[in-house]
């Protein structure tokens, strides 16, 4: 049985097994120890590993369930081969009520699953209480299907109802809840339980699969009605936001029930306990009948109690059922019907549409929802439901214990790893949640504090087994670092340090769980608590570090020993601090880093928040010059605090920046000793020469083609045996690489090393006098990195965004651009300037505009945290409401409404005044005006990013930078959790706000967590692509197929690396041909996309064009359009018109309207993207040539034939610049216009015949085309960047060798951090792709 990766999530692990709790999870989207709701149905049976069973009609997929790769042979052999062991095999299951039928499993599954199989079945699903029997003996329900004798292919199952308990019945009630709920969004808009959105099936009209083979009737020009709506056409100006979340037809739920809730006579009296009474439910059905229901321990039937008489006796007739569904069938005739309706389109949809996320995302908007009485709901929020205690054996989580306790898993193999990786993965997920939750808790109020007396500043709090501490400066702690502003930042420092020590991943050195939360204007800090750490002080813990910022230091020789085995990834220099009595102490971190040795016996490092070294720009020393480049710049700069780090991608771009230069340096002197002789001649790519330097072995970029290509090889030799400590180097060579090491900077003097010190520059700490020099050089080294920083990144950044190798659609997607590059926000500012000095600055228009809002939205946020922090949670949505009237309404005096008199009791206020967080007065947030607003966001842009902002109002600013305020409505909601009422705004009305506080729905917490990864996975991925880049695709495929069942085991089915590989198999699969398995892969991806980053992220929009294009491959071309016409919405709605992505949207839209024969509304998206590609390609490049001739042949189509002619010229004329005469491009361009002008020769003859003999002319029939399919299809392959490669064997080794060969002219990818590998080929032939196509070589080959 072949089994396709990627369909379904891997088999469970028992994952988070703490030590205490060796229990196997279900295999859901979450443990069993965490999920809310064990028998959660939606999340389960998706992946199930059970084959084709009838009951996932929609999915297509069961035949996939990749999760048979969960554990690899057993065979602990360590050859890394993934050994599938897909003998599956087919039970019979017996279960009362229906016809036995088959079910595929395989012998890695646990019986668990065969429940969750079950309970997701349309025909089973609400069966939840039973037992699986074999030959009459109960199975085991963690044990493996392996494990169970007797059990074959073909044996029979019995499922066997069983008695309830308490706990049973609860879990019976909320799956019978959960399959009422399973269509109804409410949550997905609500942020809860990892549930999101997704809209793909509202513009597929279903299942993309089946409606392929519907519409291929004989003609393959249906009748398609293909007019957009007319604020998607080209010129709009509105930007309706309701479209954003159309309204799905499936979710005006069919009503089965108007109210099912728990009954006010529970619990049972002792004497109906023993009776077999366990709870008491209350219905009432749609025909408005109301009854009373006892859950027994033998099933459910109608008692004869009232809403004010209790009488527990069975009614008649009493109707037991083991099942509440068939107990309401009984008595609801409505029920019956409605119910088993549900269930058939549960199980129809895609199952990508209802699996769990593994993180939260929230939704900015969301429609109107009536709030309907819901049991579950109501009792989850009361009863404390703090570790979903009810289906927990030893009640809350040891989180810490969790934490800690899945990184001991062994990794010595992959089989090993993916368990290790797969449970770290999945306890992160669950702590985030709970840590989310409990900050949430916190801020509202809910929780109690540990020192409650104290100021409310001050307090800290305890939940879960979670410690929750605010973002202020309670014990003048960061006094010197700035106060409550270095507090505020020390946490996501710290998460920084915790993410990077976790991903050197040294055995035996334990971080802390940690997350950062931002909610109602606070910062809360979540972490996991040390074993033993409250009962001590905080004194006599450590035994490594400083408590009080190098005043008193320790060192603990264990810790030196873990930390030195982080120092070489990290880049951190091992250095002597003195203490308060003047003694050397050796460490091996900054000093505020302290090791703390739990009651556990394991090693904790916290306070990680100066991992990396400080930015010398933003931290003015007394006495010490800054480098020139830094000056020119106007740095050192002040700024709020002295916390400012460097990232850990600059420190890396750092020294691998100074490998490249050492290499050159050696080779230099290499080659004056050498000139007078013999030279080496094999030349080798001198990008190869990574690996003794740079300390993680990156591969530094192809030296820029010297001659010293030779020389670079002897310095690479003599450098691994310099470091051999090789008595035979003659001492000529050793000074030779003593002196390149002296010249970067390295540590070592013979071999190239550089590492930071991060203490430098700390106040507080000393250096003995034996380091001066050591500390000098150190300096030196961080004044070159701040130097770098701005020399080399900035302009890197800007260089790659005017290339369009970088396409920020968006803050978020510009930030990750920056930050990739080692690039801090606060650096905004003096990104923008530099895009304003660069030459041809109207190329990075769409930079400038994203990098304005940013900084807008960003200092918007600042004064909104702080603006927050005064205000009740009975003025929020009023508050919130104002605070967004001033910064985005054209009205002029907007009035805060405060909550009305007779609410606001004034002898309570008086006792609550400290309850309140903030300082401030409760109202004083409602005397704000837009005028003050603006001033102050001038003020903070100027201040923070050092960028002055020409704008004192929203209108203004929308004019001077072109800015959409909806966009800006997007960005600021994004960033601070506001959650606003789907409709549409009128920003411009200067007579009434534009928001009422009627609008804002609600406002979730901003979180920011490590995200675990998955290594081998990973791994895969990238040597996938590497071969798919060197034409190898057969195998490239195989690879990321790999990697996506990897992916899937350690990630489960929802993740964003998933989404990734999704879209390259999809490529792959496009590539070769395999057009529906490409529809069916990007199906998928564009659903995770939704799901995972949000419906209208940037990632998403791409997802949708792609998925486009395959459609209109498989003759779906109203579909096409559909996605087309959507991704154009929500691109117009993120940024606006004028992006260079928008040029390819459309022309891609454009083709498809001439290929449907649109040859008007085809013109008007065309000559658009004409236009745009002019501005952001330049007139003179080969994709406004390409531009061209796609006008030119729509007027073809239309007999224009001047109009035709005169853009083909325009397009020949570049092709004859640009690559010559001889280039088959130019030919072809010429002989297209050779055909244009016979065209119009013979149009004007059959003209001039008519006008002279009138009606009796003798015409010769013209030839008007429209174009075929194919042929369209072959433009948009063009400007999509993807050829095709007519995969006969021959041609295969012709493109291998022919890649090979270009291969060695420049190592030309780097297979890097970016996980698209972006292969925008230089400026090709083909006229370049323009898209980050997932690196296919065919568009190398064209060249």
């Amino acid at each position: 049985m072949v089994i396709r990766a990627g369909e379904m999530p891997p088999a469970a692990v028992p994952a988070a097994q703490g030590a205490e709790q060796q229990q196997p999870a279900p295999r859901d989207s979450r443990p069993a120890e965490t999920q809310q709701r064990p028998e959660h149905p939606s999340g389960v049976a998706l992946m199930n590993g059970s084959g084709p069973h009838d009951s996932l009609k929609g999915d297509k997929d069961a035949k996939q369930n990749g999760h048979e790769e969960a554990e690899p042979g057993e065979d602990g052999n360590d050859q890394e081969v993934i050994v599938i062991q897909d003998t599956g095999f087919t039970v019979k299951i017996c279960a009362p009520g229906i016809e036995p039928f088959s079910l595929q499993v395989s012998p890695q599954e646990m019986v668990q699953e065969i429940h969750q199989v079950l309970m997701d079945r349309e025909d089973t699903c609400h069966r939840t209480c039973f037992s699986l029997q074999l030959d009459g003996n109960v199975l085991d329900n963690f044990a493996e299907l392996k494990t169970i004798e007797g059990l074959q292919e073909g044996s029979l199952l019995k499922v066997v109802e069983e008695p309830y308990t308490v706990r049973e019945a609860r879990i019976h009630v909320r799956h019978i809840r959960d399959l009422l709920k399973s269509l109804d969004p409410s949550d997905a808009f609500n942020g809860v339980d990892c549930n999101s959105l997704s809209f793909l099936s509202v513009f597929t009209e279903g299942d993309l699969g089946d409606s392929g083979k519907r519409k291929k009737k004989g003609t393959e020009m249906e009748q398609i009605d293909c007019t957009p709506p007319e604020h998607i056409l080209p010129g709009s100006k509105e930007r309706p936001l309701c479209a954003l979340q159309p309204q799905n037809r499936d979710w005006k739920p069919l009503q089965c029930l108007k109210v099912l809730t728990m009954s006010g006579w529970n619990p049972p009296p002792g004497n109906r306990k023993m009776h077999g009474d366990l709870m008491y439910l209350y219905v009432i059905t749609v025909e408005d009948r109301h009854v009373s229901i006892t859950a027994s321990t033998r099933g459910f039937y109608l008692n004869q109690s009232t809403a004010y008489n209790f009488n527990p006796k069975p009614a008649n007739p009493s109707f037991l059922s083991h099942s509440l569904v068939e107990l309401l069938n009984q008595i609801s005739p409505t029920f019956k019907k409605n119910f088993s309706a549900l269930q058939k389109k549960r199980v129809q949809r895609h199952p990508f549409e209802r699996i769990a996320t593994p993180f939260q995302v929230y939704s900015w908007t969301a429609p109107q929802a009536e709030h309907a009485m819901d049991c579950v709901r109501a009792e989850d929020a009361y009863t404390s439901r703090l570790g979903y205690e009810e289906h927990i054996p030893g009640q809350t989580r040891d989180w810490n214990e969790e934490l800690q306790t899945t990184r001991e898993l062994p990794r010595k193999n992959l089989p090993e790893r993916l368990l290790r990786e797969r449970a770290i993965f999945k306890v992160h997920s669950d702590f985030t949640a709970a840590a989310t939750r409990g900050a949430m808790a916190v801020i509202d109020g809910n929780v109690m504090a540990i020192n409650p007396s104290e100021e409310t500043k001050m307090q800290m709090f305890i939940w879960n087994n979670i410690f929750f501490s605010l973002g202020f400066d309670v014990r003048d702690h960061y006094k010197d670092f700035g106060g409550d502003v270095a507090a505020y930042v020390a946490p996501t420092n710290d998460l920084n340090g915790v993410r990077t020590y976790n991903a050197v991943d040294v055995e035996g050195l334990y971080t802390l769980g940690t997350v950062v939360v931002d909610y109602r204007g606070y910062r809360v800090t979540a972490q996991s608590i040390i074993p033993g750490i409250l009962e001590r002080e905080q004194e006599q813990s450590v035994i490594y570090g400083s408590i009080d910022f190098g005043k008193t230091v320790v060192s603990h020789p264990k810790y030196l020993e873990l930390l030195e085995k982080t120092s070489r990834p990290l880049k951190i220099q091992k250095h002597k601090v003195l203490n308060d009595k003047n003694e050397e102490v050796e460490l091996c971190s900054s000093v505020e880093c302290k090791g703390i040795i739990g009651n556990d016996g394991r090693h904790y490092i916290l306070d990680l928040l100066r991992t990396f070294p400080p930015d010398l720009n933003f931290l003015p020393v007394e006495g010490e010059e800054m480098p020139e480049e830094c000056k020119k710049m106007g740095f050192p700069k002040q700024h709020r605090h002295k916390l400012c780090c460097l990232r850990q991608e600059l420190v890396d771009a750092f020294v691998e920046h100074r490998y490249l230069l050492f290499m050159k340096l050696a080779a230099l002197q290499l080659m004056q000793q050498k000139a007078n002789k013999q030279e080496g001649s094999a030349a080798l790519e001198n990008g190869a020469c990574a690996e003794n330097g740079a300390a993680d072995g990156e591969r530094p970029e192809d030296g820029k083609g010297e001659d010293s290509v030779t020389g670079l090889d002897q310095v690479k030799e003599l450098a691994e045996t310099i470091a051999a400590d090789d008595g035979a180097v003659d001492p000529k060579s050793r000074e030779v690489i003593r002196n390149a090491c002296k010249a970067v900077g390295s540590i070592s003097d013979t071999s190239f090393d550089i590492r930071f010190n991060p203490d430098i520059f700390s106040p507080g700490v000393r250096f003995p006098e034996s380091s001066r020099e050591e500390v000098q050089d150190q300096k030196q080294l961080l004044k070159d990195a701040a130097a770098f920083l701005l020399s080399c990144q900035i302009p890197g950044l800007v260089k790659d965004c005017l290339d369009h190798t970088v396409l920020p659609m968006d803050g978020a997607t510009l930030a990750e651009a920056m930050h990739q590059r080692g690039i801090n926000m606060r650096y905004l500012g003096k990104v923008i300037n530099f895009i304003t000095k660069t030459p041809g600055h109207a190329q990075l228009d769409h930079i400038f505009k994203i990098g304005i809002s940013e900084l807008i939205t960003r200092s918007a946020k600042h004064i909104f945290k702080t603006y927050l922090q005064g205000v009740e949670l009975s003025g929020l949505s009023a508050a919130i409401s104002h605070f967004l009237n001033c910064f985005l309404s054209s009205f002029p005096n907007p009035i805060a409404h405060l909550p009305a008199d007779e609410l606001v009791s004034k002898k309570r206020n008086k006792k609550r005044k400290n309850r309140n967080l903030g300082n401030a007065d409760n109202t004083a947030w409602a005397s704000m005006t837009p005028q003050e607003l603006w001033k102050n966001i001038c003020s903070e842009a100027k201040n923070y990013f050092d960028f002055s902002l020409e704008c004192e109002n929203a209108d203004q600013a929308a004019e001077v930078y072109n800015l959409q305020k909806i966009t800006l409505l997007r960005e600021i909601s994004l960033k601070t959790g506001v959650q606003i009422l789907l409709k549409e705004y009128n920003f411009d009305n200067r007579h009434k706000p534009t928001f009422t506080e009627e609008d804002i729905l609600n406002i979730f917490p901003v979180v920011k967590h490590v995200n675990p990864k998955a290594s081998d996975a990973f791994h895969f991925f990238q040597s996938g692509q590497a071969k798919v880049q060197q034409g190898f695709l057969k195998e490239g495929c195989e690879l990321i197929n790999e990697a996506l069942n990897l992916f899937n085991n350690v990630y489960g089915a929802m993740h964003v690396e998933i989404c990734a590989c999704l879209r390259l198999l999809a490529r792959l699969n496009y590539i070769m041909g395999d057009y529906s398995e490409a529809l069916s892969n990007q199906q998928k991806a564009v659903l995770m996309s939704e799901r995972v980053l949000g419906i209208e992220h940037p990632n998403t929009i791409q997802e949708y064009m792609h998925l486009a294009l395959y459609c209109f491959a498989n003759s779906q071309l109203s579909t096409a359009l559909n996605l087309l016409y959507r991704a154009r919405y929500l691109m117009l709605l993120v940024f606006g018109e004028d992006h260079p992505e928008m040029a390819l949207l459309d022309n891609n839209i454009g083709l498809v309207l001439h290929g449907v024969m649109e040859y008007d509304l085809s013109l008007r998206f065309l000559e658009n993207a004409l236009a745009i590609s002019s501005k952001y390609h330049g007139s003179k490049s080969l994709k406004v040539a390409l531009s061209h001739h796609l006008v030119a042949r729509v007027y073809e189509s239309k007999a224009e034939f001047r109009s035709a002619l005169q853009h083909e010229k325009e397009g020949y004329t570049i092709y004859k610049n640009q690559l010559g005469e001889h280039h088959e491009k130019t030919k072809e361009s010429s002989e297209y216009l050779k055909y244009l002008t016979q065209q119009a020769v013979a149009l004007q003859r059959t003209m001039n015949e008519i006008y002279k003999n009138g009606s009796n002319a003798n015409i010769m029939p013209l030839k008007f085309t429209a174009p075929s399919m194919a042929s369209v299809l072959e433009q948009l392959n063009i400007i999509n960047g993807i050829l095709f490669i007519p995969l006969s064997q021959k041609d295969l080794e012709n493109l291998k060798a022919e890649v090979q060969r270009r291969q060695q002219l420049q190592e030309s990818m780097k297979s890097g951090e970016q996980l698209e590998a972006e292969d925008k080929a230089v400026e090709e032939k083909e006229a370049e792709p323009s898209m980050p196509s997932a690196a296919i070589p065919s568009t190398q080959s064209s060249a």
